[in-house]
């Protein structure tokens, strides 16, 4: 058995805190001891197995501030992590620290230490801000450095797809070496029987039901599945009822999460679909495989997603999924034959959505495949092989 820590910096329902499960989850069925260390975990916006005791982990830091004069995420972010990982230092011990997204804590864990360190790099943070002004090029120039610096200094550096891999080697000259795990999925909580009614909406009541599923930030690109629907609705004949659901991630504390869904909203009103689409939010894990399972198609907008875990979840509930053409979903959806991937246009999206309404048993047909497609692929026992061989090799 062995010991493990991982390293997490807020441990609400996302992607990469479904992964951060996962890998807890992977290594416990082999009898590891596992932890899971956070600066904020709110019980009222977190995923099932760390509020019902599955999975062990523990808060500490929440008092440090997220941001300053509604400024300086990225500082506040590393000091919250740098807090974190002295406390494990002082007062805990681990035979390996799995650190996951914000590398700048990883020295800090091998302080007068022979402990090994595994950097899990969902992307550079450095490529996901902007630098328009003088002073936030010099304000992020050090952090940039520090973040090179402190990955390569990681015992072994994990990728969560070939996508990042690439770009990781390109953006990191300290890099030498990174090793892809795809994120998996803990396909025993998909094969329980979800018979619930998800109380917002009938979907009964319509002929197609079409599903994006994400967090409400900007990046996701949700505008881009309104103005699809928007074509449809122009396109499609007015005897065809389709209907458009939005849902996903939603924390009051993150202004934009609040902003863009109003900003949504909106938008559906300006497009004139508003009848046509329902808007929900920080739905449970039931409801979302629910919406998952009796949904026509997923339509997922983010370009250049790193990975992207729901158009995984999709295929193995045999729904098929509609993609850019970007990063992750290259690797996941195989095009034409367990979804579409699209340029990223209203019109280029909107024709693949009304492939589904125009091609009878296309949902059937990619279905099957996509859900095959992940147990070739994406398996959780592949997962946890690899993540435990990884351990091991690290011990």
């Amino acid at each position: 058995m062995v010991k493990v820590v991982i390293l997490h910096p807020d441990l609400g329902i996302g992607g990469a805190e479904r992964l951060v499960i996962d890998m807890a989850l992977a290594l416990m069925s082999k009898k590891h001891e596992v932890t899971i260390f956070t600066s904020h975990h709110d019980p009222t916006h977190c995923f099932s197995e760390t509020k019902d005791g599955t999975v062990q982990v523990i808060a500490k830091f929440d008092w440090l501030p997220r941001r300053i004069f509604g400024k300086f995420y990225a500082l506040c972010a590393v000091m919250r992590m740098i807090f974190l990982a002295l406390y494990i230092r002082l007062f805990f011990s681990a035979d390996v620290y799995i650190v996951d997204q914000v590398s700048i804590c990883v020295p800090f864990l091998k302080i007068l230490s022979s402990k090994k360190v595994l950097f899990y790099c969902h992307y550079p943070d450095m490529l996901l801000t902007d630098r328009k002004s003088f002073l936030k090029l010099l304000y992020r120039k050090p952090l940039d450095y520090l973040e090179g610096l402190t990955t390569s200094m990681s015992d072994k550096i994990v990728v969560n797809s070939l996508f990042t891999k690439g770009v990781v080697s390109q953006t990191f000259s300290h890099v030498k070496k990174c090793e892809v795990l795809y994120p998996s999925l803990n396909t025993s909580k998909f094969e329980n029987g979800y018979e619930i009614v998800c109380t917002d909406i009938n979907l009964d009541s319509f002929d197609f039901v079409f599903l994006s599923l994400n967090r409400y930030e900007r990046k996701k690109n949700i505008n881009l599945a309104l103005e699809a629907m928007a074509y449809v609705q122009k396109n499609c004949s007015e005897r065809v009822k389709c209907h458009l659901i939005v849902a996903g991630g939603y924390d009051t504390r993150v202004n934009e999460n609040v902003e863009h869904h109003l900003e949504l909203e909106q938008l559906s009103q300006k497009l004139g679909i508003h009848v046509n689409t329902t808007f929900l939010r920080s739905i449970s894990d039931t409801t979302k495989l629910f919406l998952l399972r009796n949904c026509t198609a997923l339509v997922y907008t983010p370009s250049n997603e790193h990975f992207g875990i729901v158009p995984v979840e999709s295929m193995y509930c045999s729904t098929p999924v509609i993609a850019v053409n970007s990063g992750g979903p290259l690797e996941t959806v195989e095009n034409s034959v367990t979804g579409f991937l699209c340029d990223p246009s209203p019109e280029r999206v909107g024709q693949a959505i009304m492939q589904f309404v125009e091609r009878n048993g296309l949902k059937e047909r990619m279905g099957k495949a996509g859900k095959k497609r992940v147990q070739e692929m994406f398996s959780f026992e592949a997962f946890t092989e690899k993540l435990h061989s990884f351990v091991m090799e690290l011990c």
